[in-house]
């Protein structure tokens, strides 16, 4: 069910996160370890921004492993940002290994990955489609439950009436989670959700970790702060984790063996501003 990882920071490599970590994001492709199926081999995605050059994400995703992409190997060398996703997919059963089901997906200045699946998706994609304004459905060119679940965020987004940009991604994309859980409950499907999100505009950002079954747990999440986050030598590590507000890492999986690393509570949604402090919110479904 896919892993991924978001960075936010003082512009690093990409491969600070995709192949130096002792627990990189290409180890988790081959040996994932908190899923009892440790390949995530239906393809991969990076989506980075480069704000001297536009507001816009960069994207290169494939299909092919990524454990066996030499072009993710040899961008990932040169390539810096202040703000990246990584993605590594576990193709959900019945849903085609193509490029255009890779993440991340974008929209805009938004990028978006998701790590997990819309229960029983198939039975509620037509009535997913048809919540969805033109504008919204025209984001659609793959056949993912991810990928609809960004087209319902982008609905909802309304950047008037809120405090924030911040305040307004967050509201959008809870809407979207209450949109597919509403249908569900119409159509009487009783399958859990699991709803790990990362969404940023290259600055703000929201990221949650829900599931829709309270008496299972969602999949892994975790995050970790600090004042910096380096690779010297195959060795990375936060520096200065008592200084909260420089740099913010959220991951599937814990990246290395630093201690920094705290799982994220159950059904929180994460609000992390341009200057990387992090709210937590508590995610609820009426």
């Amino acid at each position: 069910m896919c892993r991924f990882v978001f960075y936010r920071g003082a512009p690093i490599r990409l491969s600070s996160l995709i192949t130096e970590p002792a627990h990189s994001i290409i180890h988790q492709s081959y040996h994932s370890k908190e899923r009892e199926e440790p390949l995530n081999g239906d393809g991969f995605g990076v989506g980075w921004y480069a704000p001297d050059e536009s507001d816009k994400p960069a994207i290169f995703k494939d299909v092919s492993p990524a454990w066996n992409n030499q072009n993710l190997a040899n961008l990932a060398k040169v390539v810096r940002s202040p703000c990246i996703i990584a993605h590594i997919r576990a193709a959900t059963p019945g849903l085609p290994v193509s490029e255009l089901n890779c993440h991340p997906f974008s929209w805009g200045r938004f990028t978006f990955a998701h790590n997990g699946d819309v229960g029983e998706f198939q039975r509620l994609r037509r009535a997913i489609q048809t919540r969805l304004r033109d504008e919204a459905f025209d984001l659609l060119r793959g056949s993912t439950d991810s990928e609809h679940l960004f087209a319902l965020f982008a609905n909802e987004y309304d950047e008037t009436g809120h405090g924030s940009k911040l305040d307004a991604m967050a509201v959008a994309l809870s809407s979207a989670i209450e949109t597919v859980e509403t249908i569900k409950k119409d159509r009487n499907v009783g399958v859990q959700s699991l709803l790990n999100m990362v969404l940023t505009d290259g600055g703000n950002t929201v990221i949650t970790r829900y599931i829709s079954n309270s008496r299972k747990e969602p999949h892994s999440l975790y995050r970790h702060t600090g004042s910096a986050y380096e690779c010297i030598d195959g060795v990375c590590h936060m520096r200065d984790r008592s200084e909260s507000g420089k740099t913010v890492l959220v991951a599937s999986e814990p990246l290395s063996h630093d201690d920094g690393w705290k799982p994220v509570a159950r059904n929180t949604m994460l609000l992390i501003d341009d200057d990387s402090n992090v709210e937590e919110r508590a995610i609820t479904i009426n």
